[in-house]
């Protein structure tokens, strides 16, 4: 009765959004998770179209001359996107797809299809935003103002979204995620006929 939508899932560095998203994916076994393209070579127990769909530089280019990507970056040597193709597909399917994602791409998919459904996931201050990213152990200090100062850069884009939801306790980021793909998923634009679907039931 409902087609399935594109959730866009971002946030500034430190929100938390890996950490949702996969506990979203858990409690919702409904959720299809966008499989990505990439340039990069597989790494060992990573399957292609699972994992990753795995091309050339040349395959990737092509695809993005072809208009076949929602958004594309060069990050770290390698081109990664998100393919139409399978998202499109999925969405006809009636599954809701995940896209967890930065700022910047987030605002490429919106220019070509703002049918999906964006939530911008904050944390509850930025002092705690910034010592989860210390925490991490990963970064230097100067890698650590870089993504302090782009997050607050990133705040600037809360108002390019459908939705802002804290992740201050996890559990209720994810069941905030839930409430609003419940709501989603009875808007009256993604239905395709309700009138002629009640009438097959036998209700009216």
């Amino acid at each position: 009765m409902a087609k399935g939508f594109l959730l866009v899932l971002s946030g500034p560095s430190g929100s938390g959004k890996g950490t949702v998203s996969a506990a979203l994916m858990e409690q919702n076994q409904e959720i299809q998770y966008s499989t990505s393209v990439t340039t990069r070579p597989p790494r060992v127990g990573e399957v292609d179209g699972e994992n990753y769909f795995f091309k050339t530089k040349e395959e990737f280019e092509e695809m993005v001359a072809q208009d076949q990507l929602l958004e594309h970056a060069f990050v770290h040597t390698n081109y990664y996107g998100t393919p139409k193709e399978f998202v499109f597909q999925q969405i006809e399917k009636g599954e809701i797809v995940l896209l967890e994602i930065d700022v910047q791409g987030a605002l490429q998919v919106k220019n070509k299809y703002k049918e999906a459904v964006f939530i911008f996931l904050l944390p509850p201050t930025m002092a705690e935003l910034k010592q989860r990213i210390i925490g991490r152990g990963t970064e230097t200090p100067e890698d650590i103002e870089t993504r302090f100062t782009n997050a607050f850069k990133e705040l600037d884009f809360v108002g390019e979204y459908d939705y802002f939801v804290v992740n201050d306790k996890l559990e209720q980021a994810v069941e905030d995620i839930e409430h609003i793909i419940a709501a989603e998923r009875l808007r009256v634009k993604r239905k395709s006929d309700i009138k002629k679907s009640l009438v097959e039931k036998g209700e009216i």
